[in-house]
């Protein structure tokens, strides 16, 4: 089950490759050819669950580069209570949390210009779904950008990738009531934003 009841993707299946365990061995060797073999399996989920947590491409591919240039040394830690991929995107977790803040000031840009845009009459508009799916991930986003960061993390992996509290404590290496605090908090301060702004929009 995910960790609440609101669910925004369709869910994640975390599935252990075969070769973890040699795969590790050889990461910690620090052979080029094992890092090679972790991004090709693993850079796709890390790559969307970056995209989801900063709503930024450019920071998203910084943050999967980040994390496979750390794993070498990060994959010390990694004590085979999840799968390596599960390991490989709390590594991604905690490589986003420098990015969090440039994500967030890009999107605040754009936001701006967006609005200076519609005012001068160049954008119209438009009611259709397409376009009010996308604004309200847009507002979604700008509000992520208030939680804290561990917050954050715990909310997007839970509520968007729909991963149990189970697997998130795993990745995370936290307790799950710790998640599933997290969540309720991230759950509580979303609703007060998304509020606010429909108050004063």
């Amino acid at each position: 089950m995910p960790c609440a009841e609101l669910s925004l993707t369709l869910p994640i299946v975390d599935v252990a490759p075969t070769g973890d365990a040699d795969l590790v061995a050889r990461l910690r060797q620090r052979e080029r050819t094992a890092v090679a073999e972790a991004y090709t399996a693993h850079h796709a989920p890390v790559r969307a669950f970056a995209r989801r947590l900063l709503g930024d491409d450019a920071a998203a591919e910084d943050v999967v580069h980040d994390t496979f240039l750390a794993l070498p040394d990060a994959v010390a830690h990694f004590r085979g209570a999840s799968t390596l991929r599960s390991f490989v995107i709390g590594v991604a977790a905690n490589r986003a949390r420098r990015h969090v803040r440039s994500a967030a000031r890009r999107r605040r840009a754009t936001q701006r210009l967006a609005e200076v845009e519609q005012v001068r009459g160049a954008q119209a508009p438009a009611p259709d779904a397409v376009a009010q799916r996308r604004q309200l991930a847009d507002r979604l986003s700008l509000a992520l950008d208030e939680l804290a960061h561990d917050q954050r993390v715990a909310f997007v992996l839970c509520e968007v990738e729909e991963r149990s509290a189970v697997e998130v404590a795993q990745i995370l290496d936290v307790p799950e009531g710790t998640i599933r605090s997290r969540v309720f908090h991230a759950r509580r301060r979303l609703r007060e934003l998304l509020a606010e702004e429909v108050r004063h929009g």
